[in-house]
């Protein structure tokens, strides 16, 4: 009897010895099958790509600096600039930069780490099922070197003649409006009235001491205090117009500048006159009266965005003492003391006024006069206009991308599609830029004839549809973080840097 029940055990536990065996075979098996599908997943659905240089900031970086002013602390990020590509382990001193918000200039008295470029992933052969849409952001062979893999936005389509004009993309003579969320990401910072110096005494701000930017303009009575947190309070009588203007001699200028690349070309870059104010008011009191809203030029014409004490929501192209409104609509009032977001923008040729969760367009026209007549001298101007009891704050200004048509904003070459030279595209072809437009080696500046197979040859400044790799659309993995300093690897993520990539859409603007 002893013995059966031994042999009975010694067959349990033989049994559970296979159990055990039989579920580890089946984990392996079943990470075996799981690693074969991202291997199939990787080599025909989706690939990642690492961002090597900085041609398409701020949208992608390659190697980079990350700062924080010491001044404002404004967060932005500076290129790392290495012909081999190699990113140190070690901490170097990086080059000079300058704050995009308080316009800083830094010099690190410390070597810092730098950090390697997004990785991201790019759904490949996806445009051989569906036909590339303008604005995405495409990875591509180089048609130079085909072995290499370049990422752009692509601009041109096939049978399109595409021409830059004052920084805008134009297509058969007809300026391209960006997606909206495409311009979101492609408004870059010039004022932030949050960030404020703590130390503004210093003379490296723009070769000066730092002053409050926006001023009053004229007889205006807007309390302006050099260090108020970013508020400014207006307490007059109703019905006349006080402004408060941003001064480009005291704060950042409306040029091309990247806070990305290097300082030594900002003197020499084009005014970007695609703009766009924001800010957060608060009505005082109960005046019908009151009005708040902004005003923007764009070369020598004058619009501004209202809304008064009744909820009258206007747009107006102001010519001198003569004002013609161009668009209206009645709205719900806050209640008092409630902040409302405000915002205006001219961007592609659309005026955009934004009340609340309210907006009010108005389109300029898509032909390249219909902004009009271009003058490259206009010092755009940017104003906040109010009237009655308003506190402001949180006051913001903004330039779009801007895509140059020199080589660093000046010299003698003519590029492809550029202003004045524009470029007809044959079928197949297709033409790319860089968001970072200044630093960006792109369809422009492409000058000798694409390789293909069998002594194939294809025009200087295009991509063949043959080299379409896929369309980009995540940033899955942001420059990590070690642990520790001395540790090897970045493996702590950098979680609020993952982000889509936004590209074509077939909503308006």
């Amino acid at each position: 009897m002893f013995k059966k029940d031994q042999d009975k055990q010694n067959k349990q536990g033989s049994s559970g010895k296979r159990d055990i065996i039989t579920e580890v075979a089946n984990i392996l098996e079943e990470l075996a099958s799981a690693l074969v599908m991202a291997l199939l997943i990787i080599g025909f659905v989706v690939q990642p790509f690492i961002i090597p240089t900085g041609s398409m900031a701020e949208t992608l970086k390659g190697a980079h600096f990350r700062f924080y002013c010491p001044q404002c602390g404004y967060r932005y990020e500076r290129d790392f600039q290495d012909r081999n590509n190699q990113v140190p382990r070690q901490k170097i001193f990086p080059p000079t930069s300058r704050c995009p918000s308080c316009g800083y200039y830094y010099d690190p008295q410390e070597p810092v780490p730098v950090s390697k470029g997004d990785k991201i992933l790019a759904l490949k052969f996806s445009y051989q099922f569906i036909e590339p849409m303008r604005w995405d952001v495409v990875v591509f062979k180089n048609p130079v070197n085909p072995s290499e893999n370049y990422i752009k936005r692509l601009i041109g389509k096939p049978g399109e003649k595409v021409e830059i004009i004052d920084g805008d993309i134009y297509i058969n003579d007809q300026i391209a409006r960006k997606p909206p969320k495409v311009q979101q990401e492609m408004w870059m910072v010039v004022y932030d009235s949050d960030f404020v110096p703590i130390r503004p005494n210093e003379s490296r701000f723009n070769n000066h001491k730092w002053q409050q930017s926006l001023k009053n303009y004229g007889e205006s009575h807007w309390s302006v205090a050099e260090n108020n947190g970013g508020r400014f309070v207006l307490s007059s009588v109703s019905g006349r117009e006080h402004r408060l203007v941003y001064d480009t001699a005291i704060g950042n200028d409306f040029r091309a500048t990247y806070a990305y690349d290097g300082v030594e070309q900002y003197g020499l870059l084009p005014r970007c006159s695609d703009l766009m104010v924001q800010f957060y008011a608060e009505f005082q009191g109960d005046s019908a009266g009151r009005l708040v809203g902004a005003g923007l030029r764009k070369y020598q014409r004058y619009y501004k965005a209202l809304v008064d004490g009744r909820g009258r929501m206007t747009i107006a192209r102001a010519d001198g003492d003569q004002e013609r409104i161009l668009a209206r609509k009645v709205v719900d009032l806050p209640q008092i003391g409630q902040p409302v977001l405000v915002r205006f923008a001219n961007v592609d040729h659309i005026l955009k006024f934004q009340f609340a969760a309210e907006e009010l367009l108005y389109d300029l026209g898509s032909a390249p006069s219909d902004a009009g007549p271009y003058h490259v001298e206009a010092e755009p101007e940017v104003e906040i206009i109010g009237s009655g009891e308003i506190e402001v704050s949180r006051v913001a200004i903004y330039r779009d991308t801007y895509y140059l048509s020199k080589w660093y904003g000046h010299g003698s070459q003519n590029g492809h599609a550029t202003q004045g030279h524009p470029l007809k595209l044959d079928d197949d072809e297709f033409f790319v830029l860089g968001d970072n437009s200044p630093a960006s080696s792109d369809g422009r500046w492409w000058n000798k004839p694409g390789v293909g197979n069998n002594n194939r040859r294809y025009r200087p400044g295009v991509v063949p549809r043959d080299y379409l790799v896929g369309k980009a659309f995540v940033v899955f993995w942001p420059s990590g973080f070690r642990p520790f300093e001395r540790f090897p690897f970045r493996i702590v993520p950098n979680v609020r840097e993952i982000r889509l990539i936004y590209g074509g859409s077939n909503r308006n603007p």
